[in-house]
């Protein structure tokens, strides 16, 4: 390893490089002993997981099997002897066991080209490997006892809307429906519990808009994969061991909004970063962003709560009216029984306020294993003159 004043022989028996000077024939014979005497007992002391650790940089030990099986969509570890596997949204233990140790070394080692670290002081991380997976780390006394690591991985079956109808994710009817809102510029919020598609379908919906659009992108970590040729892709950054040089999501937002965005995208809103979302959005400037919700309204619902974490001047009589004036569509998606991913409802913001509430209006609906269309279309799209395609496409579906 270079800058580093020790080296590692192939015996695994470490010795120090002293200010390049030739070994003495001595030293040499001696190390060349040692190799020969511990060859043996190394073999028989290596495990293959602890040899595969050391394989290459790219590497990572024994669960690369999993993370080359496209079938598998995510691995966490609970313990060394508790890793989890995750098939079409269904999860298995596995039978392989690691070491407290080697769990540590493969959280290094996929850290290391993130540049992000973990520690007492930072017991959480998240960061992105280099095929698009995310990984999530926390560690003792933030967990019980042993480091608890989450991998995401990005396997991205569809690309468009045009795949997520072909997966059975969604009909063409309510595909059509979105690809109509994407090209009128209405803001979109998709919803969803934790791995229910939340991403799969942004990266749908970005990549079916027009090649012309500038798309910027905001998130935590990397996660989105766009083909828009004109896209840009922002991430937070950690602060310094010093406490400075962070970057955090509100601030790279408001950075966006400098870039000539043609389309803002922010790719999961959880805390006071929806207040300059929906800056944004009510700035003109088409939007869209994810959230964690059971539904289409508790989503609308969140989005009137985070904003208000900003500080105490943001009160629900700004924030109310702001969301109700900004958000078009909310697409609502989840997992089947089954582990299948599809759209459960897709509804919109008609922009009137009872109460406290916000009215929603389902567009689409799943019913049973149907998503069916409601009939109702909405208003902007009536004056754009396109709801007479919505409906025609909406009854040759349901024929």
């Amino acid at each position: 390893m270079s800058g580093v004043p020790g080296a590692i022989d192939e015996s695994g028996v470490s010795f120090v490089v002293s200010g390049g000077r030739q070994k003495s024939q001595d030293q040499q014979s001696a190390n060349a002993t040692i190799s020969r005497n511990t060859e043996s007992l190394t073999t028989a002391r290596a495990t293959p997981d602890i040899v595969k650790l050391a394989d290459g940089n790219l590497h990572y030990g024994a669960i690369q099997e999993f993370l080359d099986d496209p079938t598998i969509e995510e691995i966490w570890i609970n313990s060394p002897s508790r890793i989890f596997i995750a098939k079409q949204g269904v999860p298995e233990l596995t039978t392989l066991i690691l070491t407290e140790q080697e769990v540590k070394t493969l959280v290094e080692r996929m850290l290391a080209a993130s540049g992000r670290r973990v520690d007492l002081s930072q017991p959480f991380v998240d960061a992105m490997l280099g095929d698009g997976s995310r990984i999530h780390v926390a560690i003792p006394d933030v967990t019980r006892e042993h480091w608890s690591v989450n991998i995401r991985k990005f396997v991205v079956k569809s690309h468009s809307l045009t795949d997520l109808v072909k997966t059975g994710s969604i009909t063409s009817a309510a595909a059509n429906f979105l690809q109509t809102c994407v090209d009128s510029g209405l803001n979109i919020i998709v919803s969803g519990a934790t791995g229910a598609g939340k991403t799969t379908m942004m990266n749908a919906l970005l990549n079916s808009a027009r090649s012309s659009d500038r798309v910027i992108t905001c998130e935590e970590v990397f996660e989105l994969q766009l083909i828009n040729p004109d896209w840009v892709a922002m991430q937070t950054r950690q602060p310094s061991l010093e406490g400075t040089g962070e970057v955090t999501l509100r601030r790279i937002i408001k950075e966006a909004l400098r870039m000539r965005p043609t389309r803002l995208v922010v790719g999961e809103v959880r805390q006071a970063e929806c207040l300059d979302l929906l800056v944004a959005m009510n700035s003109g400037m088409p939007s869209m962003c994810s959230i964690h919700a059971n539904g289409a309204r508790e989503a609308i619902a969140k989005l009137c709560l985070l904003p208000m974490l900003a500080g105490s001047n943001v009160s629900a009589e700004f924030v109310v009216p702001a969301v109700a004036a900004a958000v078009d569509v909310v697409v609502h998606i989840g997992m089947l029984a089954s582990g299948q991913r599809v759209v459960h409802e897709i509804s919109t913001v008609s922009g009137r306020i009872e109460g406290s509430s916000i009215e929603l209006m389902p567009v689409f609906i799943r019913k049973g294993s149907i998503l069916q269309a409601t009939g109702f279309v909405p208003e902007k799209l009536v004056g754009l003159g396109q709801d007479d395609r919505i409906k025609e496409k909406s009854r040759g579906q349901e024929s």
